[in-house]
Protein backbone atom coordinates (compact mmCIF):
# COMPACT_ATOMS: atom_id res chain seq x y z
CA UNK A 1 0.00 0.00 0.00
CA UNK A 2 1.30 3.37 -0.67
CA UNK A 3 1.12 5.33 2.66
CA UNK A 4 3.96 7.41 2.88
CA UNK A 5 3.16 10.62 1.17
CA UNK A 6 6.76 12.05 -1.15
CA UNK A 7 6.14 15.65 -1.97
CA UNK A 8 6.43 15.96 -6.14
CA UNK A 9 9.50 18.19 -6.83
CA UNK A 10 6.32 19.77 -9.32
CA UNK A 11 4.16 20.80 -6.22
CA UNK A 12 6.70 22.31 -4.21
CA UNK A 13 8.30 23.97 -7.10
CA UNK A 14 4.33 25.49 -7.50
CA UNK A 15 4.18 26.29 -3.82
CA UNK A 16 7.67 28.26 -4.55
CA UNK A 17 5.77 30.02 -7.67
CA UNK A 18 3.57 31.18 -5.89
CA UNK A 19 4.77 32.16 -2.57
CA UNK A 20 6.93 34.23 -5.24
CA UNK A 21 4.17 35.82 -6.98
CA UNK A 22 2.78 36.93 -3.58
CA UNK A 23 5.95 38.42 -2.21
CA UNK A 24 6.70 39.99 -5.46
CA UNK A 25 3.27 41.57 -5.38
CA UNK A 26 3.29 42.91 -1.74
CA UNK A 27 6.71 44.67 -2.87
CA UNK A 28 5.11 46.28 -5.54
CA UNK A 29 2.44 46.88 -4.12
CA UNK A 30 4.86 48.93 -1.18
CA UNK A 31 5.80 51.21 -3.97
CA UNK A 32 2.26 51.88 -6.43
CA UNK A 33 -0.27 51.79 -3.91
CA UNK A 34 1.04 54.97 -2.43
CA UNK A 35 -1.09 57.93 -0.67
CA UNK A 36 -3.86 57.85 1.71
CA UNK A 37 -6.43 55.61 -1.29
CA UNK A 38 -3.32 53.72 -1.99
CA UNK A 39 -2.34 52.55 1.67
CA UNK A 40 -6.09 51.57 2.77
CA UNK A 41 -6.19 49.41 -0.55
CA UNK A 42 -2.71 47.96 0.61
CA UNK A 43 -3.84 46.86 4.03
CA UNK A 44 -7.50 46.36 3.18
CA UNK A 45 -5.82 43.61 0.71
CA UNK A 46 -3.69 41.87 3.34
CA UNK A 47 -7.04 41.95 6.05
CA UNK A 48 -9.03 39.71 3.16
CA UNK A 49 -6.31 37.53 2.34
CA UNK A 50 -5.25 36.63 5.85
CA UNK A 51 -8.62 36.73 7.50
CA UNK A 52 -10.36 34.52 4.42
CA UNK A 53 -7.26 31.95 4.11
CA UNK A 54 -6.57 31.02 8.02
CA UNK A 55 -10.76 30.73 8.44
CA UNK A 56 -10.90 28.81 5.46
CA UNK A 57 -7.69 26.06 6.92
CA UNK A 58 -9.05 26.70 10.12
CA UNK A 59 -12.41 24.98 8.94
CA UNK A 60 -10.31 21.99 8.26
CA UNK A 61 -9.82 21.61 12.10
CA UNK A 62 -13.72 22.23 12.84
CA UNK A 63 -14.27 19.13 10.35
CA UNK A 64 -12.37 16.65 12.11
CA UNK A 65 -13.70 17.95 15.52
CA UNK A 66 -17.15 17.92 14.44
CA UNK A 67 -17.02 14.25 12.58
CA UNK A 68 -15.12 12.87 15.85
CA UNK A 69 -17.87 14.38 18.39
CA UNK A 70 -20.42 12.58 15.74
CA UNK A 71 -18.61 9.04 15.88
CA UNK A 72 -18.35 9.37 12.24
CA UNK A 73 -15.87 7.01 10.75
CA UNK A 74 -16.75 7.80 7.05
CA UNK A 75 -13.88 10.19 7.08
CA UNK A 76 -10.83 7.93 8.39
CA UNK A 77 -9.68 7.01 5.04
CA UNK A 78 -8.41 10.34 3.87
CA UNK A 79 -8.65 12.31 7.85
CA UNK A 80 -5.24 12.88 7.65
CA UNK A 81 -5.59 15.52 4.39
CA UNK A 82 -7.38 17.96 6.51
CA UNK A 83 -5.16 17.24 9.46
CA UNK A 84 -1.80 18.71 7.19
CA UNK A 85 -3.82 21.03 6.16
CA UNK A 86 -4.99 22.46 9.74
CA UNK A 87 -1.46 22.64 10.33
CA UNK A 88 -1.32 25.84 8.27
CA UNK A 89 -3.41 27.88 10.97
CA UNK A 90 0.03 28.47 12.87
CA UNK A 91 1.26 30.30 10.04
CA UNK A 92 -1.71 32.23 8.62
CA UNK A 93 -2.71 32.93 12.26
CA UNK A 94 0.91 34.65 13.23
CA UNK A 95 0.71 36.20 9.71
CA UNK A 96 -3.21 37.63 10.51
CA UNK A 97 -2.14 38.64 13.92
CA UNK A 98 0.86 40.84 12.82
CA UNK A 99 -1.51 42.48 10.10
CA UNK A 100 -4.24 42.96 12.63
CA UNK A 101 -1.81 44.57 15.51
CA UNK A 102 -0.71 46.82 12.71
CA UNK A 103 -3.96 48.10 11.20
CA UNK A 104 -5.06 48.61 15.07
CA UNK A 105 -1.63 50.37 16.29
CA UNK A 106 -0.44 51.50 12.88
CA UNK A 107 -3.06 54.30 12.88
CA UNK A 108 -5.02 52.81 9.76
CA UNK A 109 -8.31 54.47 10.86
CA UNK A 110 -9.18 54.53 6.93
CA UNK A 111 -9.63 50.23 7.85
CA UNK A 112 -11.04 50.55 11.06
CA UNK A 113 -12.80 54.38 11.56
CA UNK A 114 -12.98 53.24 15.86
CA UNK A 115 -8.90 53.54 16.14
CA UNK A 116 -9.24 57.36 15.72
CA UNK A 117 -10.08 58.58 19.78
CA UNK A 118 -10.77 61.89 18.54
CA UNK A 119 -12.98 60.67 16.13
CA UNK A 120 -15.18 57.79 18.53
CA UNK A 121 -16.19 60.80 20.94
CA UNK A 122 -18.18 62.37 18.68
CA UNK A 123 -19.92 59.61 17.19
CA UNK A 124 -22.71 58.19 19.48
CA UNK A 125 -22.55 54.66 17.50
CA UNK A 126 -19.01 54.60 18.05
CA UNK A 127 -18.79 55.69 21.68
CA UNK A 128 -21.52 52.98 22.36
CA UNK A 129 -19.28 50.55 20.75
CA UNK A 130 -16.56 51.65 22.49
CA UNK A 131 -16.07 49.12 25.14
CA UNK A 132 -15.38 46.20 23.04
CA UNK A 133 -14.27 48.11 19.57
CA UNK A 134 -11.35 49.66 20.93
CA UNK A 135 -7.53 48.52 20.65
CA UNK A 136 -7.14 46.96 23.86
CA UNK A 137 -10.02 44.42 24.07
CA UNK A 138 -9.33 43.85 20.33
CA UNK A 139 -5.75 42.96 20.29
CA UNK A 140 -6.36 40.55 23.95
CA UNK A 141 -9.38 38.96 22.00
CA UNK A 142 -7.35 38.19 19.00
CA UNK A 143 -4.35 36.87 21.37
CA UNK A 144 -6.85 34.39 23.05
CA UNK A 145 -8.57 33.45 19.33
CA UNK A 146 -5.75 32.58 17.62
CA UNK A 147 -3.77 31.17 20.48
CA UNK A 148 -6.51 28.78 21.64
CA UNK A 149 -6.96 28.00 17.75
CA UNK A 150 -3.08 27.56 16.84
CA UNK A 151 -2.94 25.39 20.56
CA UNK A 152 -5.71 23.02 19.86
CA UNK A 153 -5.24 22.24 16.29
CA UNK A 154 -1.65 21.42 17.43
CA UNK A 155 -2.96 19.38 20.09
CA UNK A 156 -5.34 17.75 17.49
CA UNK A 157 -2.47 16.31 15.32
CA UNK A 158 0.00 15.41 17.66
CA UNK A 159 -2.35 12.85 19.49
CA UNK A 160 -3.46 11.30 15.75
CA UNK A 161 -0.07 10.86 14.93
CA UNK A 162 0.69 9.08 18.31
CA UNK A 163 -2.13 7.40 18.10
CA UNK A 164 -0.29 5.30 15.00
CA UNK A 165 2.05 3.47 17.40
CA UNK A 166 -0.65 2.09 19.81
CA UNK A 167 -1.62 -1.27 20.04
CA UNK A 168 -5.56 -1.37 19.57
CA UNK A 169 -6.91 -3.35 22.46
CA UNK A 170 -10.36 -2.76 23.21
CA UNK A 171 -9.59 -0.36 26.12
CA UNK A 172 -7.09 1.46 24.16
CA UNK A 173 -9.75 1.69 21.47
CA UNK A 174 -12.31 3.59 24.10
CA UNK A 175 -9.35 5.23 25.33
CA UNK A 176 -8.54 6.81 22.04
CA UNK A 177 -12.26 7.67 21.68
CA UNK A 178 -13.16 9.42 24.86
CA UNK A 179 -9.69 11.62 24.59
CA UNK A 180 -10.40 12.24 21.25
CA UNK A 181 -14.06 13.27 21.96
CA UNK A 182 -13.00 15.77 25.03
CA UNK A 183 -10.34 17.46 23.02
CA UNK A 184 -12.32 17.92 20.26
CA UNK A 185 -15.73 19.08 21.97
CA UNK A 186 -13.10 21.69 23.01
CA UNK A 187 -12.37 22.66 19.93
CA UNK A 188 -16.17 23.11 18.92
CA UNK A 189 -16.62 25.70 22.05
CA UNK A 190 -13.88 27.73 21.26
CA UNK A 191 -14.90 27.66 17.12
CA UNK A 192 -18.55 28.62 18.23
CA UNK A 193 -17.40 31.27 20.29
CA UNK A 194 -15.08 33.02 18.18
CA UNK A 195 -15.74 32.24 14.20
CA UNK A 196 -19.21 31.45 14.82
CA UNK A 197 -19.62 34.58 17.15
CA UNK A 198 -17.32 37.19 18.09
CA UNK A 199 -14.45 37.04 15.63
CA UNK A 200 -16.36 38.11 12.40
CA UNK A 201 -17.84 40.90 14.23
CA UNK A 202 -14.48 42.32 15.51
CA UNK A 203 -11.68 41.46 12.20
CA UNK A 204 -14.46 42.45 9.38
CA UNK A 205 -17.86 43.64 10.47
CA UNK A 206 -15.79 46.54 12.21
CA UNK A 207 -14.66 47.65 9.48
CA UNK A 208 -18.21 49.06 8.53
CA UNK A 209 -18.52 50.37 12.47
CA UNK A 210 -22.16 52.23 12.20
CA UNK A 211 -23.44 48.78 10.53
CA UNK A 212 -24.70 45.48 12.21
CA UNK A 213 -25.69 42.56 11.63
CA UNK A 214 -26.28 39.16 13.94
CA UNK A 215 -26.24 36.97 11.13
CA UNK A 216 -23.14 38.23 10.20
CA UNK A 217 -20.59 35.24 11.97
CA UNK A 218 -22.92 32.41 10.70
CA UNK A 219 -22.75 33.87 7.34
CA UNK A 220 -18.69 33.93 7.20
CA UNK A 221 -18.84 30.81 8.97
CA UNK A 222 -20.60 29.32 5.66
CA UNK A 223 -18.42 30.73 3.41
CA UNK A 224 -15.42 29.59 5.10
CA UNK A 225 -16.00 26.03 6.03
CA UNK A 226 -17.63 25.56 2.31
CA UNK A 227 -14.36 26.51 0.94
CA UNK A 228 -12.22 24.65 3.47
CA UNK A 229 -14.36 21.69 2.56
CA UNK A 230 -13.49 22.25 -1.39
CA UNK A 231 -9.82 22.67 -0.25
CA UNK A 232 -9.84 18.99 1.35
CA UNK A 233 -11.71 17.94 -1.69
CA UNK A 234 -9.18 19.18 -4.02
CA UNK A 235 -6.12 17.61 -1.40
CA UNK A 236 -7.94 14.69 -1.59
CA UNK A 237 -8.50 13.67 -5.79
CA UNK A 238 -4.74 15.08 -6.27
CA UNK A 239 -3.19 12.40 -3.78
CA UNK A 240 -6.02 10.02 -5.42
CA UNK A 241 -4.36 11.38 -8.99
CA UNK A 242 -1.04 10.44 -7.86
CA UNK A 243 -1.75 6.67 -6.52
CA UNK A 244 -2.18 7.67 -2.82
CA UNK A 245 -5.28 6.80 -0.70
CA UNK A 246 -5.99 3.58 -1.72
CA UNK A 247 -8.77 3.04 0.28
CA UNK A 248 -10.70 6.45 -0.79
CA UNK A 249 -13.38 5.48 -3.45
CA UNK A 250 -16.11 7.76 -5.01
CA UNK A 251 -18.41 7.17 -2.52
CA UNK A 252 -16.27 9.27 0.27
CA UNK A 253 -15.99 11.54 -2.73
CA UNK A 254 -19.49 11.78 -3.30
CA UNK A 255 -19.59 12.75 0.73
CA UNK A 256 -17.46 15.68 0.18
CA UNK A 257 -19.85 16.59 -2.84
CA UNK A 258 -22.50 16.55 -0.94
CA UNK A 259 -20.78 19.10 1.62
CA UNK A 260 -19.80 21.45 -1.21
CA UNK A 261 -22.93 20.91 -2.37
CA UNK A 262 -24.99 21.42 0.75
CA UNK A 263 -23.28 24.07 2.66
CA UNK A 264 -23.22 26.21 -0.70
CA UNK A 265 -27.34 26.20 -0.41
CA UNK A 266 -27.26 26.74 3.59
CA UNK A 267 -24.78 29.94 2.50
CA UNK A 268 -27.38 31.07 0.24
CA UNK A 269 -30.32 30.73 2.42
CA UNK A 270 -28.24 32.73 4.85
CA UNK A 271 -27.36 35.05 2.49
CA UNK A 272 -30.85 35.61 1.61
CA UNK A 273 -31.92 35.86 5.13
CA UNK A 274 -29.64 38.56 5.91
CA UNK A 275 -30.67 40.76 2.76
CA UNK A 276 -34.68 40.08 3.34
CA UNK A 277 -34.66 40.91 6.75
CA UNK A 278 -32.81 44.07 5.86
CA UNK A 279 -34.46 45.34 2.94
CA UNK A 280 -37.86 44.79 4.36
CA UNK A 281 -37.76 46.54 7.48
CA UNK A 282 -35.70 49.51 5.57
CA UNK A 283 -34.07 51.04 8.31
CA UNK A 284 -31.42 53.56 7.42
CA UNK A 285 -28.19 51.88 9.66
CA UNK A 286 -28.69 48.79 8.28
CA UNK A 287 -29.08 49.22 4.52
CA UNK A 288 -26.22 51.34 4.10
CA UNK A 289 -24.54 47.92 3.89
CA UNK A 290 -26.05 46.65 0.82
CA UNK A 291 -26.78 50.25 -1.24
CA UNK A 292 -23.68 50.52 -2.56
CA UNK A 293 -23.63 46.46 -3.04
CA UNK A 294 -26.89 46.27 -4.80
CA UNK A 295 -26.92 49.79 -6.20
CA UNK A 296 -23.71 50.88 -6.20
CA UNK A 297 -20.06 50.82 -8.16
CA UNK A 298 -20.12 47.08 -6.37
CA UNK A 299 -23.15 46.15 -8.17
CA UNK A 300 -21.52 43.77 -10.86
CA UNK A 301 -19.95 41.92 -7.95
CA UNK A 302 -22.80 41.48 -5.92
CA UNK A 303 -24.54 39.58 -8.45
CA UNK A 304 -21.22 37.79 -9.79
CA UNK A 305 -21.07 36.48 -6.16
CA UNK A 306 -24.34 34.78 -5.98
CA UNK A 307 -24.32 33.29 -9.49
CA UNK A 308 -21.05 31.91 -8.63
CA UNK A 309 -21.64 30.78 -5.12
CA UNK A 310 -25.34 29.74 -5.49
CA UNK A 311 -26.16 29.56 -9.14
CA UNK A 312 -23.42 27.23 -10.26
CA UNK A 313 -23.00 24.87 -7.17
CA UNK A 314 -26.46 24.62 -7.24
CA UNK A 315 -26.74 23.21 -10.79
CA UNK A 316 -23.34 21.95 -11.33
CA UNK A 317 -23.16 19.73 -8.44
CA UNK A 318 -26.69 18.58 -7.99
CA UNK A 319 -26.82 15.29 -10.36
CA UNK A 320 -25.51 12.31 -8.20
CA UNK A 321 -22.74 11.69 -11.26
CA UNK A 322 -21.55 15.12 -10.85
CA UNK A 323 -20.17 14.30 -7.46
CA UNK A 324 -18.82 11.39 -8.06
CA UNK A 325 -16.35 12.66 -10.98
CA UNK A 326 -12.69 13.36 -9.34
CA UNK A 327 -12.64 15.90 -12.51
CA UNK A 328 -15.47 17.60 -12.39
CA UNK A 329 -15.69 17.91 -7.91
CA UNK A 330 -12.05 19.74 -8.62
CA UNK A 331 -13.36 22.13 -10.90
CA UNK A 332 -16.30 23.20 -8.63
CA UNK A 333 -13.99 23.14 -5.77
CA UNK A 334 -11.54 25.73 -6.91
CA UNK A 335 -15.10 27.89 -8.62
CA UNK A 336 -15.77 27.73 -5.17
CA UNK A 337 -13.36 28.78 -3.18
CA UNK A 338 -12.61 31.64 -5.87
CA UNK A 339 -16.31 32.53 -5.41
CA UNK A 340 -16.05 32.70 -1.51
CA UNK A 341 -12.88 34.97 -2.10
CA UNK A 342 -14.71 37.55 -4.32
CA UNK A 343 -17.50 36.89 -1.28
CA UNK A 344 -14.76 38.46 1.31
CA UNK A 345 -13.06 40.70 -1.13
CA UNK A 346 -16.29 42.87 -1.28
CA UNK A 347 -17.10 42.61 2.35
CA UNK A 348 -13.58 44.51 2.65
CA UNK A 349 -13.36 46.72 0.17
CA UNK A 350 -16.72 48.55 -0.38
CA UNK A 351 -15.95 49.55 3.03
CA UNK A 352 -12.32 50.75 2.46
CA UNK A 353 -11.37 51.14 -1.24
CA UNK A 354 -14.98 52.43 -1.86
CA UNK A 355 -14.70 51.90 -5.61
CA UNK A 356 -14.26 48.30 -7.65
CA UNK A 357 -10.83 48.15 -8.73
CA UNK A 358 -8.93 45.52 -11.24
CA UNK A 359 -7.93 43.48 -8.69
CA UNK A 360 -4.31 42.66 -9.18
CA UNK A 361 -2.61 43.30 -5.74
CA UNK A 362 -5.35 41.31 -4.74
CA UNK A 363 -5.53 38.31 -6.21
CA UNK A 364 -1.35 38.13 -6.07
CA UNK A 365 -1.78 38.49 -2.69
CA UNK A 366 -4.05 35.54 -2.50
CA UNK A 367 -1.86 33.30 -4.77
CA UNK A 368 0.87 33.89 -2.26
CA UNK A 369 -1.49 32.52 0.85
CA UNK A 370 -2.76 29.68 -1.52
CA UNK A 371 1.47 28.95 -2.42
CA UNK A 372 1.76 28.91 1.82
CA UNK A 373 -1.07 26.03 2.34
CA UNK A 374 0.13 24.28 -0.63
CA UNK A 375 3.74 23.84 0.88
CA UNK A 376 2.58 23.18 4.51
CA UNK A 377 0.35 21.02 4.08
CA UNK A 378 2.18 18.56 1.53
CA UNK A 379 5.26 19.44 3.76
CA UNK A 380 2.67 18.00 6.62
CA UNK A 381 1.07 14.79 4.60
CA UNK A 382 4.71 13.52 4.31
CA UNK A 383 5.39 13.51 7.61
CA UNK A 384 3.00 10.98 8.49
CA UNK A 385 1.13 7.53 6.94
CA UNK A 386 -1.81 9.00 4.89
CA UNK A 387 -3.92 6.38 6.85
CA UNK A 388 -4.48 6.02 10.39
CA UNK A 389 -4.45 2.48 10.59
CA UNK A 390 -4.58 1.94 14.27
CA UNK A 391 -8.00 3.81 14.74
CA UNK A 392 -10.89 1.57 15.42
CA UNK A 393 -13.20 3.43 12.93
CA UNK A 394 -10.90 2.61 10.09
CA UNK A 395 -13.09 -0.43 8.41
CA UNK A 396 -16.26 1.39 8.57
CA UNK A 397 -14.12 3.66 6.21
CA UNK A 398 -13.24 1.15 4.32
CA UNK A 399 -16.45 -0.43 3.98
CA UNK A 400 -17.87 2.80 3.69
CA UNK A 401 -21.01 3.10 0.72
CA UNK A 402 -22.96 6.23 0.01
Amino acid sequence: MKDQFVVPARLKTTSFALMGVGLLTLLIGLFALHGEHGDTRFWAGLLQNSTFFLMVVLASTFFISATTLAHGGWQLTFRRVPEAISMVVPVLGVIAFIILMVLVFGQKEHIYHWTNAEHVKHDPILTFKAPFLNPTFFTVAAVITIGAWIALTIKLRKMSIEQDSWVMTQEAGRRLIWRNTVWCAGFIVVYSLTVGSTTPWLWLMSIDAHWFSTMYSWYTFISSFVSGMSLIALFVIYLKKHGYLEYVTKEHLHDLGKFMFAFSIFWTYLWFSQFMLIWYANIPEETIYFIPRMQGPFRFVFFLNLIVNFILPLLLLMKRDAKRNYTWVAILAVIIISGHWVDFYQMVAVATVGHPVFPWFEAGIGLGFVGIIIFITATQLAKAPLTPKTHPYLKESIIHHT
